[in-house]
């Protein structure tokens, strides 16, 4: 049974799609463990509670400085033993620290397809923006292992969506969630859950 403990920011349309799949059947060998969120009004706390599921803020807001918070977090995230971490719309950097200590067993979904619309400064609206104003016909999302660049660890699965005549970044967004994001990260989790993720030449391959 994969033990994973899923970071979010915001409203958790992610990780209400891991619930959903687990809950199917769609997704199978996995148990969340802990939700964990560094926005105490963030609606994921609010999902996995009426799951049933350990729900926390861990918010830099506690803390007298950044270090401290990492500590924290480091500590929160470890104390429900995870096999895997899963960033679910999580909006801060991540701990140098918690890279080292889940090395390979840390994952994000990014909604482009990296490399394009990646890195600094590229999460949430600001990414289907710059799609829309680059005029790109397609985009989509990755999930990709987590290393201590800023989504430039090793990519284990992506998906196409379209761009249509006459999208909003909004519009896109919702769009890219619905058909990539939704789909890749609980096949993902799948994956990895039951042995079927190869790694090889800092590369990653699911079988």
């Amino acid at each position: 049974m994969l033990n994973i403990v899923v970071l979010v920011s915001g409203g958790g349309t992610n990780l209400q799609a891991i619930m959903d799949k687990i809950a199917d059947g769609t997704v199978t060998n996995t148990k969340i463990a802990a939700v964990i969120s560094n926005n105490a009004n963030a609606y994921a706390l609010e999902r996995a509670k009426n799951a049933g599921i350990p729900a926390e803020c861990i918010s830099p807001k506690q803390f007298e400085n950044r270090d401290l918070f990492n500590e924290a977090l480091l500590a929160g995230v470890k104390k429900y033993n995870p096999d895997l971490v899963v960033l679910a719309g999580f909006l801060v950097i991540i701990p140098p620290a918690l890279i080292a200590e889940y090395r390979n067993r840390l994952i994000n979904i990014h909604p482009s397809l990296i490399p394009s619309f990646c890195g600094t400064g590229y999460y949430g609206l600001k990414v289907h923006e710059a799609v829309l104003a680059r005029g790109n016909k397609v985009t989509g999302a990755t999930v990709h292992f987590v290393d201590e660049g800023t989504d430039t660890g090793p990519i284990l699965i992506q998906k196409a969506v379209y761009v249509q005549q006459g999208d909003t970044a909004e519009v896109l967004q919702k769009r890219v969630m619905v058909e990539a994001e939704w789909e890749i990260l609980p096949q993902a989790i799948d994956a990895i859950a039951n042995g079927r993720v190869v790694m090889e030449d800092g590369k990653a391959w699911i079988k």
